[in-house]
């Protein structure tokens, strides 16, 4: 199986062209290998590019613990990078289906290739039955939760996946590493959630570091800085336009006051191919 390997603001994927290459078999099985940093090829997921009626592709993205995930912003990116790169649909705008869901994306070129993407991620979602989390509120606002022996003040919300975003003083490992798994699983958020630690610098700019659903800590969340950045305009600490600053790079948001529609602008960058072996 061929496969590409590439990444958003560091948040990296395995690439598999379903419109070259059949689907596998066992996409689960096949992230939770690939996936693995010592024995695989390394990443926080496998994404594959196929074939769609009503777009130029498809994205269906596993983590790296072999779940589905509807939606991957960075992923995204990339697979609009990867559509454009390799001839499928070589054009500056592209529609991508995701969680059945359909996304636009502009590409903005350097020599002939995407160097960025601007996504339009959609209209959050608010209602906490969707997001989903028994917590209440429409969305939930620093709505204060036990973790760990630790009260935390968390604001919940769905970019088409559920996030829990929770500010801080600075996002340390303490947080992140000791409180996200914790978070992640905790039985207000029947589905797992993502966990965003958040720092804002300024009513522009947040620093953010995410644990991220089924995959651990990863250096960006494109979806996540989108649900920060409508954390920030519904709890009063930031604009609607601001710039997250992630581990693996920035990403710029902007919360549309007349679309209610969030988008997104970052990276897309391809890092290297290869072939997996047939293990059956």
């Amino acid at each position: 199986m061929q496969f590409t390997k590439m990444h958003g603001a560091g948040n990296d994927y395995v690439y598999v062209d379903c419109f070259r290459h059949p689907v596998p078999a066992d996409p689960a099985a096949l992230a939770r290998a690939v996936s693995d940093r010592h024995f695989g090829v390394g990443g926080d997921g496998l994404i594959l590019i196929c074939p769609v009626e009503g777009a130029d592709a498809e994205m269906r993205m596993y983590n790296a613990d072999g779940s589905y995930s509807a939606m991957c912003g960075n992923g995204i990116r990339c697979v609009a990078k990867y559509v454009h790169d390799h001839g499928i649909a070589a054009r500056r705008s592209l529609a991508i289906m995701t969680g059945g869901k359909r996304f636009d994306l502009e590409l903005k070129l350097s020599g002939g290739r995407v160097e960025t993407v601007r996504v339009d991620m959609g209209q959050p979602i608010l209602d906490a039955s969707e997001i989903p989390t028994t917590l209440v509120g429409a969305p939930p606002l620093d709505a204060p939760i036990e973790i760990a022996g630790r009260t935390l003040k968390v604001t919940c919300l769905s970019m088409g996946n559920p996030h829990c975003i929770v500010f801080v003083d600075e996002p340390t490992d303490e947080w992140v590493l000791g409180l996200g798994p914790k978070v992640e699983i905790d039985a207000r958020f029947p589905q797992r959630t993502n966990v965003e630690f958040v720092q804002v610098i300024d009513r522009q700019t947040v620093r953010q570091r995410t644990w991220e659903r089924g995959s651990g800590e990863t250096l960006a969340c494109g979806s996540g800085a989108c649900a920060v950045c409508v954390a920030g305009v519904l709890t009063g600490r930031t604009e609607r336009r601001i710039t997250s600053k992630l581990l693996g790079g920035d990403l710029q948001l902007e919360w549309n006051e007349h679309s209610n529609h969030v988008f997104m602008t970052g990276p897309a960058t391809e890092v290297f191919r290869g072939e997996w072996p047939d293990r059956r």
